[in-house]
């Protein structure tokens, strides 16, 4: 099957573009290559010294013998969106291409807006381009669990069954988003939604829970093939982040009391996630939603968990309680239904000790590339 990964330089896509052309599919790859301008104009960088996405793919090649089709453009500009399609002609798209930082939202104005523009006109670009040479296309859409908020009842996966005044109905599950960013997956999300209804596309939409880890089979198998990790206050997510701290000795950055709970999957877990989708795609017409997670956490939990495994390592680990810099609640009841991958194969990595030791000596051999400047929080939700 030909499939088009976009966004396949960034985080999630690249490990996913790997893991899908390992597995015999005849990948393609959009990216605009923004995501590393962002880390330019932020003045940070990636723990992990990334290749070119042209010398990424020619090792590649090397290494395995398959090759993967580079196409450079911005989805948001429709010629090049469509050509591109019709160039690669894809029987799955795989939809990374988005930013997708809720702090980097919540920057300013400006940032709210480009975080918008770019994440709601790219994926509506993309389903006028499925509408009209694509129709049979299966778009696999990364969303978000944080569509959802933190409800005070269970998170069923995209739908929910309502009674009211006596009559009943399965309707789109409540959205509370909690930042520009989120509330552009819900956009998403919508416009995904009435397209699969009005033009009968076929879509899938992964809630993807906080991913964590680096190494996938693939991206292990050479330093140059070796994915992004994000460490800073903008872009790094929380057990990463807490691993990075505690291997060059900094406290682990807890927001407010620590009681944030979400749903968290290793990144072996998010490539196999997205092939199970391809494998088994939505009928014409339907959008499926999956909630895309293995495990849930408290924040705090995590910052728990680092600092026993550090400190088994000899390492001096502390907590510290910072200033929420999000509105948010910090304690709240959270729990949300994620059978849909499992029922269609999925065997999750569980969060183990022996992840958690991998993940913090991978942090501890390329430690000296952490700007400590860039660790804590600079972003605030609030209006001062």
């Amino acid at each position: 099957m030909k499939v088009l990964v976009i966004g396949g330089d960034g985080y999630c896509g690249w490990a996913t573009a790997l893991h899908l052309s390992n597995r015999g599919y005849e990948v393609g790859i959009v990216d605009s290559l923004i995501r590393r301008h962002w880390d330019t104009t932020l003045g940070v960088d990636t723990l992990t010294p990334i290749a070119s996405i042209h010398h990424r793919i020619q090792r590649w090649q090397d290494l395995t013998g398959k090759s993967i089709d580079l196409f450079v453009g911005d989805i948001t500009d429709y010629d090049f969106l469509s050509k591109t399609m019709r160039q690669f002609e894809p029987e799955a798209i795989v939809h990374f291409g988005e930013q997708r930082s809720a702090p980097y939202s919540m920057i300013d104005r400006e940032h709210a807006v480009m975080t918008q523009v770019n994440n709601v006109v790219g994926t509506l670009n993309l389903l006028y381009a499925m509408k009209e040479d694509f129709p049979d296309c299966h778009l696999v859409k990364l969303g978000t669990m944080g569509e959802y908020g933190t409800p005070n009842i269970d998170i069923e996966e995209g739908y929910i069954t309502i009674e009211h005044n006596g009559r009943k109905d399965t309707l789109p599950y409540p959205k509370q988003p909690g930042s520009f960013y989120h509330l552009s997956k819900v956009h998403d999300s919508h416009n995904i939604h009435f397209a699969c209804r009005i033009w009968g596309l076929r879509a899938t939409d992964l809630n993807q829970g906080v991913v964590y880890g680096v190494l996938t089979e693939e991206t292990g198998m050479d330093e140059m093939l070796v994915n992004r990790l994000d460490y800073d206050g903008v872009f790094g997510t929380a057990l990463n982040r807490f691993c990075i701290q505690a291997a060059i000795g900094h406290p682990l950055t807890v927001y407010g009391k620590g009681g944030q709970t979400r749903g968290f999957l290793d990144i072996r877990d998010t490539v196999r996630c997205v092939e199970l989708a391809i494998a088994n795609p939505a009928d014409a017409g339907q959008f499926r939603v999956f909630n895309q997670f293995t495990e849930l956490f408290s924040v705090g939990d995590l910052a728990v968990m680092v600092k026993k495994a550090g400190t088994a390592m000899g390492l001096d680990v502390e907590i510290d309680h910072l200033n929420n810099p999000r509105v948010e609640l910090e304690e709240h009841y959270f729990n949300a239904k994620n059978t849909k991958l499992l029922d269609l194969g999925l065997q999750p990595h569980y969060l183990s000790d022996s992840l958690l030791d991998s993940l913090l000596n991978f942090a501890i051999k390329y430690k000296h590339r952490v700007d400590e400047k860039h660790i804590l929080p600079k972003v605030s939700w609030r209006r001062n």
